[in-house]
């Protein structure tokens, strides 16, 4: 059993939420629909979810700094979010689960899948 998984177990965790901030990201793929809503499947199959309902997926921003898609998808635990940065081919992706999921794992699938050259993240265990 890993290390986080043993901290969730011990202390009793509701949940848990993971944040990542990718950075050189691919362009054609933040910029793909076809591609995010690929990735939200994949992501979800992966942390073993089931999606609840349609992905919702926007493309927008009034200014050039933010302009980019924004997703959400609602899973039978909670959410999966993201934006997605035109400008500076950034994405900032966010998983509240109640149920367990490897951070680390989600954090490598990301940054292979959106070809990041950079990563930040964060998880914090919900109790």
């Amino acid at each position: 059993m890993d290390k986080v998984k043993i901290f969730y177990t011990k202390n009793n965790c509701w949940g848990m939420t993971l944040s990542i901030d990718l950075h050189g990201c691919n362009h054609k793929i933040i910029t793909n629909r076809k591609k995010i809503r690929e990735f939200v499947i994949k992501v979800c199959k992966l942390i073993k979810v089931k999606r609840f309902g349609k992905c919702m997926i926007f493309d927008f921003g009034e200014k050039k700094k933010v302009n980019g898609f924004s997703m959400t998808q609602l899973i039978q635990t909670s959410l999966v979010s993201g934006h997605f940065v035109n400008e500076n081919n950034r994405a900032y992706i966010d998983v509240f689960s109640c149920k367990y999921f490897n951070p680390h794992d989600v954090v490598k699938f990301c940054k292979n899948f959106f070809k990041a050259k950079r990563i930040k993240s964060h998880y914090t265990c919900r109790n």
